[in-house]
């Protein structure tokens, strides 16, 4: 009889242990425990981790509390556990998120370090191929054995994020056992569209630039249009999805729609008013808690020592004297209320608005909405903000991390939007702008650069731009490398520094050529040959990169 107490004894207690090895696993993994069906808790509604534990195991009750407040949140990353894979053809605009989320990595096509970044992972197989879009570059990643098995390798499961992604890339990332930490493809897409956008702006009380939409059919059918809504005949004309300005055209005479009207004509427009405007650009997070807004940034347009597209994006500055207050105020005022509107479809995490300044009247017009991690973030995720706090991307992860936390939107955006909480940072975006298609037999190194005020130096190798000291040094990310191909529009590689390259006017200044200049002589190509290659669209023309 004592043997047999003994024995029941001894499994009652492995019992108990068994259960309490469950419960602290499953509060490692933030994950609720499922609660019998009957009980039906706070109502029938889903319990809390602590309630549901009780629920589980009677008479043992283990609180496990919301994340609450920055330094909570900060610390849950530092010690995350769920890997988490940024898959896009560079690492530029998640670049440095490595240093605040533990189990972070790259998956890109390519190397700009020469495989020396310790959380950058890039196929070693690779046959040279065209692709016509971003979200072909990822499904190619997903598709590929040593992406898959570097997943298997980390336990088979994680979250995914992307730059851009379709219903493909969806589907595989399902197929790895990757949850996909972004609101649906469908949903983004419709959203992306400029008449969209237009549309759901208004909605908000969000303006934009006096507008109508229509059909594209010929010189007289814009013209008539136009005059429908009083626009006039000078006149910007948008289709619903394009790249670095490439869909984007200034129409004020016939001759000006022949060269453009091959891209126009069967397809929906936006038809604007022209006006001289500064381009402005401020990214946000939609939250549970609300719509959180970072700092409002300059965007570089049109600079033909940048870029062959006529208001094509190539760039941000970030200043703390960028606009009066009054203005930076409507900025993030209009920022929340398109968050919100935007919470109304269904969507949550992370977006960018591009504002047009008007320089004649002062009005703030709502531009684009880009609804994803953007060419911004680089800029939004170094700034003082980001270090007072944490970057404005793991606010977005947050969504999709499973775990509960609590966070003030009310307080951190009035502490943000403090003058004295921002520094000056600034990019450009190289593209090829001349007209030639060459190999490149040379390209500058991925690293941090130095002017000497005669030229550029290679001063160190680095992985990103926190260790910049100040205006005299620059990040270069490398895009374009040695045996591939430069021609008119291919990206060639991206700065970072401190201060500003535009002035007042959003003109150039002379420290921003200087850089331009000294970077491309660090460029050497020489022609193709008798066959010259056939290379891809531009994989990077997207405005976000």
């Amino acid at each position: 009889m004592t043997a047999l107490w003994w024995a029941l004894g001894a499994a009652a207690l492995i019992f108990a242990a068994r259960a309490l090895v469950d419960i602290l696993q499953r509060r490692e993994r933030r994950t609720p425990v499922e609660a019998p069906a009957a009980t039906e808790p706070n109502g029938g509604a889903e319990p809390s981790i602590a309630e549901a534990t009780a629920i589980s195991t009677p008479g043992l009750l283990i609180m496990t509390k919301p994340l609450t407040g920055i330094p909570a949140i900060r610390n849950f990353f530092r010690t995350n556990t769920t890997p988490v894979y940024f898959v896009s053809a560079t690492a530029f605009n998640l670049l440095g998120i490595d240093r605040w989320v533990r189990n972070f990595r790259f998956v890109n096509y390519y190397d700009s370090f020469d495989g020396t970044h310790p959380n950058v992972f890039v196929p070693k197989e690779q046959t040279p191929r065209a692709f016509g879009s971003i979200e072909e570059i990822v499904n190619h990643l997903l598709g590929h054995k040593e992406v898959g098995d570097l997943v298997t390798s980390n336990g088979g499961t994680g979250k995914a994020a992307f730059l851009m992604f379709d219903e493909e890339t969806e589907q595989l990332a399902d197929e790895l056992g990757l949850a996909v930490a972004f609101p649906p493809a469908t949903l983004r897409h419709r959203m992306d569209s400029k008449i969209e956008t237009t549309r759901l702006g208004d909605e908000a009380d969000v303006p934009s630039v006096p507008n109508t939409m229509g059909r594209g059919t010929d010189y007289r059918g814009l013209l008539t249009l136009a005059a429908a809504a009083g626009l006039g005949d000078d006149l910007v004309v948008q289709t619903p999805y394009g790249d670095s300005g490439q869909t984007t055209f200034f129409i004020a005479n016939e001759t000006e729609w022949r060269a453009s009207e091959k891209k126009i004509v069967d397809h929906d427009i936006k038809v604007m008013k022209r006006i001289e405007p500064r381009e402005l650009a401020i990214e946000g997070v939609i939250t549970r808690h609300g719509t959180l807004v970072g700092p409002l940034m300059a965007e570089l347009t049109g600079f033909p020592e940048l870029t062959p597209y006529d208001g094509g994006w190539c760039g941000n500055d970030v200043s703390p004297e960028l606009l009066t207050e009054a203005q930076r105020r409507i900025a993030r005022e209009r920022t929340v209320a398109m968050g919100e509107r935007l919470r109304k479809e269904g969507y949550l995490g992370y977006f960018e608005l591009d504002f047009l300044l008007d320089a004649a009247t002062g009005e703030l017009w709502l531009g684009e909405l880009n609804p994803r991690v953007t060419g911004a973030s680089s800029i939004t995720n170094v700034t003082a903000v980001a270090y007072g706090d944490m970057p404005l991307f793991l606010f977005h992860l947050l969504e999709f991390m499973d775990v509960d936390y609590e966070i003030d939107v009310d307080e951190l955006n009035e502490r943000w939007a403090q003058a004295h909480n921002l520094d000056e940072w600034t990019q450009f975006i190289l593209k090829q702008t001349e007209a030639v298609t060459e190999m490149i037999t040379k390209a500058p190194r991925s690293g941090i650069w130095r002017t000497n005020g005669s030229g550029l130096t290679f001063a160190r190798r680095d992985t990103d731009w926190h260790t910049i000291a100040d205006e005299s040094e620059a990040f270069y990310l490398r895009i374009a490398g040695t045996g591939q191909y430069r021609y008119p529009g291919a990206d060639l590689g991206i700065m970072v520094t401190r201060g500003r390259f535009m002035d007042e006017h959003h003109e150039l200044l002379d420290r921003a050529r200087s850089w331009i200049t000294g970077i491309k002589a660090q460029f050497e190509s020489e022609p193709p040959g008798d066959q010259p290659p056939a290379h891809a669209p531009e994989p990077f023309g997207f405005k976000m990169l």
